[in-house]
């Protein structure tokens, strides 16, 4: 088989290392009931954005074999569910632990399969692993409560898991987006199963190996790759009590309705079109790093990307700056790689159409040549968008690349009128120097993630992260605190021991 180690070209300006080289194309299976189904014959390419090499093959599963997954994973859930938490902490600590041991690997085959660079996919890690930290510390943290009511009588209130849950994840994150989910669930006494993005199933699997050495019973933690068709009959299966999804708006809420139409739980976060509010007192260093970091990390291919810029007044100085720092963008080095063909074509269409509607391209990096090593992958350079208005397709639609589209307005005010329209709603940042303003921001903005001088305001743990509007389909949130009521319910224990004098309602 054709040996699989990034070109030489990439290694070094991306951080993949031999170490994290896949030596062969990996073979993705269903991981359920503890083992790799290795029965099924692998039917998907996996192909690298980096340079169009097939790196592994992903098994299409259908509706069997989500069936096989929820039969396990049910007959796991009642030892598990009684698994004191500590003991339930253990599992996580142990696969924390392998986690950080292999973390070199685990980056450059998240990388390779996703097109990011090592450092984007190191970091996605670290933050899946901060929410496991934060599913960790549930033992001590949540630990109920008992108080006397009445003379004689106690109520208590402990939280319980609901069952066999299921989370379905993007392309994006390949590591971060799962942890989001499986980590506080399992914690919670839940068992899980998991259907990766078929683009980049690799994570995944490796992911899974990690969770079967640190000792999970089998059947709480189960992998089944696949397309929609396997999705779908997650979310149909009745045994499956809460579907988690991150994905398009599009895809959120069509799995959102189909499930609570069944009766479940569910919790679907969609796309957005994050705003950056820039006034002209900003520091324009810290606003040209910020505002090309968020529209061009990971190559823009996330849903808290800022990729609609409010410019508010002269800010032109500004302006520029942030064109000579996205000029300085290095491809291979300090973003990577969009993650296929029809993606590509879609950020080159929506940079074409601008244009034709009346907008300026002052930047455009839609025909950039692949870096050394990078024929044959899905590459574009920063673009930017300016004096846009703000119903043309640029100013509304997730173009999901790296583009910034650039709508100029007089005032905060008149600004803020435009994010207040925005039917999504994950993130508004602003940059300035101004306390007042950035107070006026935060107070009346209708997204859910707010920034002052930050270009990506995703909160740490415990704080947790969701957004708004069109861009959240469920109540409360997919991590931290607010996660806990999503993964669990609540029962409510009233004991009375002994008869007493006087009487109440309660007697």
């Amino acid at each position: 088989m054709t040996n699989l180690t990034v070109p030489t070209g990439l290694r070094g300006p991306a951080g993949l290392t031999e170490k994290s080289a896949l030596a062969e194309p990996r073979q993705c299976h269903n991981f359920i009931g503890g083992t790799f189904d290795m029965g099924k014959k692998a039917a998907r390419p996996v192909v690298s954005p980096w340079n169009g090499a097939v790196i592994g093959h992903v098994v299409l599963s259908d509706a069997g074999d989500v069936a096989r997954a929820v039969q396990k994973a049910s007959a796991a859930f009642p030892d598990w569910r009684q698994t004191p938490v500590k003991e339930r902490a253990q599992h996580l600590f142990k696969f924390r632990n392998l986690v950080l041991q292999q973390i070199d690997r685990l980056a450059g085959v998240t990388a390779l399969e996703s097109g990011k660079t090592a450092a984007e996919a190191a970091a996605g890690i670290m933050k899946g692993l901060e929410v496991t930290e934060f599913a960790l510390s549930l033992q001590n943290l949540d630990d109920g409560g008992l108080m006397e009511v009445s003379r004689g009588v106690t109520c208590e209130v402990r939280r319980e898991p609901l069952g066999v849950v299921a989370g379905i994840a993007p392309f994006n994150f390949p590591a971060m987006v799962p942890m989001w989910m499986y980590p506080i669930a399992l914690a919670l006494g839940n068992c899980f199963i998991l259907k990766p993005s078929e683009k980049v199933p690799l994570t995944s699997s490796l992911f899974a190996e990690l969770i079967g050495t640190a000792g999970f019973p089998p059947g709480v933690f189960s992998l089944v790759n696949g397309e929609r068709e396997a999705a779908q009959a997650l979310v149909d299966h009745p045994d499956v009590k809460a579907i988690g999804f991150v994905g398009s708006t599009p895809a959120a809420r069509a799995v959102y309705a189909r499930a609570t139409s069944l009766g479940k739980r569910a919790l679907c976060l969609g796309g957005a079109k994050n705003y950056l509010l820039v006034t002209p007192d900003a520091d324009p260093d810290l606003t040209a790093r910020g505002v090309v970091d968020s529209f061009t990390g990971c190559a823009g291919q996330r849903c808290m990307a800022a990729s609609l810029m409010i410019a508010v007044g002269d800010v032109d100085h500004i302006i520029k700056k942030i064109v000579d720092v996205a000029r300085s963008v290095r491809l291979g080095e300090t973003m990577g790689a969009i993650i296929d063909k029809a993606a590509l074509e879609r950020i080159r269409t929506a940079v074409r159409r601008a244009s034709q509607d009346g907008a300026r391209v002052i930047l455009d990096g839609t025909e950039a040549q692949a870096p050394e090593g990078g024929t044959g992958g899905n590459w574009v350079a920063p673009s930017i968008i300016d004096h846009a208005s703000p119903t043309m397709a640029c100013s509304c639609d997730e173009i999901f690349g790296p583009v910034l589209t650039i709508v100029r307005v007089k005032t905060v005010a008149e600004a803020m009128k435009l994010e207040q329209a925005n039917p999504f709603g994950n993130a508004t940042s602003v940059f300035t120097s101004s306390g007042a303003v950035a107070r006026y921001v935060a107070t009346h903005a209708t997204n859910g993630m707010i920034g002052v001088n930050i270009g990506v305001p995703v909160p740490r743990e415990p704080f947790s992260f969701g957004g708004t509007k069109e861009s959240k389909f469920g109540h409360g949130d997919i991590t931290g605190r607010s996660s806990l009521d999503f993964w669990s319910q609540l029962k409510k224990v009233t004991m009375k021991w002994q008869s007493q004098s006087d009487s109440s309602w309660m007697s």
